[in-house]
């Protein structure tokens, strides 16, 4: 169990902005039958290859993981895949069993996920002062610190969860917010030794919590951290600089509407988004403690309105999917934490949107890491034209003519004879 209550809390909790009308069913696709999207991921019980331990044997190369996607280049007049991603900050397994819980969910309806590891949580409570957080003293830190059974627990949530198919981010460590030393006040070169730390406590969680008989994790942590959300969403401007030179392809610790991304120079901008509240005026950040915070002001509310609370979180998420699927197929961005927030409502919702969303035609569930992936394969031009699409906005004429520019011009007349014929691409 963790040793101290998870501490979570966003500078954003809500925004007023006129709630965007949904779009238009023109175009709309079918629902398909379940797993219908795509084989059923069968994870890896383990390694392909040898096991070549790296440090004190806490983590390890093991090949290849398991259960990537090839990402492919969009086809001219393609439409695109309705990405869906699904991200878990502080990611740890504690007495609730949240983290191997959403692990069945994802199996179950092929979805794949972004775990954020706090790194603290691999560090036991007795070597709390081998963290050295910034602007704080020695051994502080703002969510506390694990026991060994939880490292023990946590370790293997990771472990299968990895092989699996999904990735494994970070959190950071002491989660500090606020203008007292948060990270919002961190330099370039506190945030760079913040990442070290992250870094060093998954390499060394066997040494510092004496667990030399457990299972590695099955890869260099060196190298498959590629991302992160900072705590509280704040402090990205430096992080951002940091990361761009500590090997990160990736950061979601901004707040942008339902659109395109784009790159914040070297990084990927995956923020989270503003998305519907259903009954209200305004939109809110579409993470579960931001619903929490608008509903019971992040305290346990009146029970009769748990269930309501948690469809409303489930319905606002499932009107942002419907305007992104309908309409400009910017991929949909979800923050969770394992919390059992106003009885666990929050967790539902989230359940029945994974379950709602990943099952349906033309849907992707996949990780930051693997959006990142298709990102990088698609051509620069195609993915400019798609982020002049507004939130909700389809293609006027369609997706064959709005990214085959080639299909939106008349055919030429040849004198005497026929115009050139269609190519296999444009027939239909």
């Amino acid at each position: 169990m963790m040793a101290a209550t998870k501490r979570t809390a966003f500078g954003v909790t809500a925004a007023a902005l006129t709630l965007t009308a949904l779009a238009g069913c023109s175009g709309a696709e079918p629902p398909a039958k379940q797993g219908a999207h795509g084989a059923k991921r069968v994870p890896a019980a383990a390694p392909n290859g040898p096991v070549r331990l790296i440090g004190d044997g806490s983590t390890a190369y093991t090949g290849a993981q398991p259960l990537q996607p090839l990402p492919k280049k969009l086809a001219p007049g393609e439409k695109p895949p309705q990405f869906v991603v699904f991200s878990w900050d502080g990611a740890g397994e504690d007495s609730q069993r949240l983290f191997s819980h959403f692990r069945k969910v994802g199996q179950r309806y092929n979805a794949t996920m972004t775990y954020f590891l706090s790194g603290v949580y691999l560090l036991p409570e007795a070597k709390k002062n081998l963290y050295d957080p910034p602007q704080h003293s020695t051994g502080r830190s703002d969510i506390g610190f694990n026991d060994v059974k939880g490292i023990k627990d946590t370790v293997e949530q990771i472990r299968g969860a990895w092989f699996e198919g999904n990735e494994i981010g970070t959190h950071f460590n002491g989660h500090f917010c606020g203008k007292d030393g948060g990270v919002g006040t961190w330099s370039k070169e506190e945030w760079k030794s913040e990442i070290a730390q992250a870094k060093s406590f998954v390499k060394n969680w066997k040494s510092n919590a004496a667990l030399k008989d457990v299972k590695p994790l099955p890869f260099d942590y060196e190298k498959e951290l590629v991302g992160a959300r900072t705590p509280c969403l704040e402090g990205r401007k430096n992080f951002l600089r940091a990361a761009a030179e500590t090997g990160f392809r990736y950061d979601t610790s901004g707040v942008n509407d339902q659109v395109w991304p784009k790159k914040r120079g070297k990084l990927w901008d995956l923020s989270m988004q503003l998305v519907p509240v259903p009954g209200r005026a305004f939109q809110t950040l579409s993470m579960d403690y931001n619903f929490y915070m608008n509903q019971s002001g992040a305290a346990r509310g009146d029970e009769s309105k748990h269930a309501y609370w948690g469809n409303q979180m489930r319905d606002g998420l499932l009107q942002a999917f419907e305007r992104s699927y309908r309409g400009n197929r910017a991929p949909l961005i979800i923050g969770n934490h394992f919390e059992s927030w106003n009885g666990g409502t929050y967790m539902r919702a989230v359940e029945e949107t994974i379950k709602a969303v990943c099952t349906q035609r033309g849907v992707k569930c996949v990780s930051f890491r693997q959006l990142a992936d298709w990102l990088d394969a698609q051509d620069p031009q195609v993915l400019a034209k798609l982020r002049t699409l507004k939130v909700g906005q389809a293609p006027k004429t369609g997706w064959a003519t709005f990214l085959n520019p080639a299909a939106a011009q008349p055919a030429t007349h040849v004198p005497g004879g026929h115009a050139p014929a269609a190519s296999s691409a444009e027939r239909h």
